[in-house]
């Protein structure tokens, strides 16, 4: 029978070999990359009253009231506007909260993820 087993120290002409037989690995930091992003858009509709569109853009997106002013009147002139850019998950979840938010309520509001560019 053959006896298979790896000793180093027979093997030392390798470049890459400490002389105890060790292995020299040299590690590569990880590539990290950031995700993709997601504009939360809310689209003009001729039902939903401009200042629920304030309250919706204050308690879910964190803006103040002149913040919230200027991305309603985005909406209304323009037919929508973005309201954050998160990743997917976090964008995604947020429209799903206004969407259930605006329907609790009675408003046909419609808020929905882009990719961001």
């Amino acid at each position: 029978m053959v006896d298979w087993h790896f000793n180093p120290r027979l093997s030392t002409d390798e470049p890459n070999e400490h002389e105890d037989g060790d292995i020299a690995v040299q590690t590569a930091p990880p590539e990290l990359k950031r995700p993709p992003l997601y504009a939360v858009v809310l689209l003009n509709d001729d039902y939903t009253p401009m200042d629920f569109v304030i309250e919706i853009l204050q308690q879910y997106f964190a803006m103040n009231l002149d913040q919230a002013t200027q991305v309603m009147l985005t909406v209304h002139y323009e037919g929508k506007g973005i309201a954050g850019v998160y990743p997917r998950d976090i964008a995604e979840t947020k429209a799903n909260q206004v969407n259930n938010y605006a329907r609790s309520q009675g408003h046909p509001l419609l808020c929905q993820i882009e990719p961001k560019n």
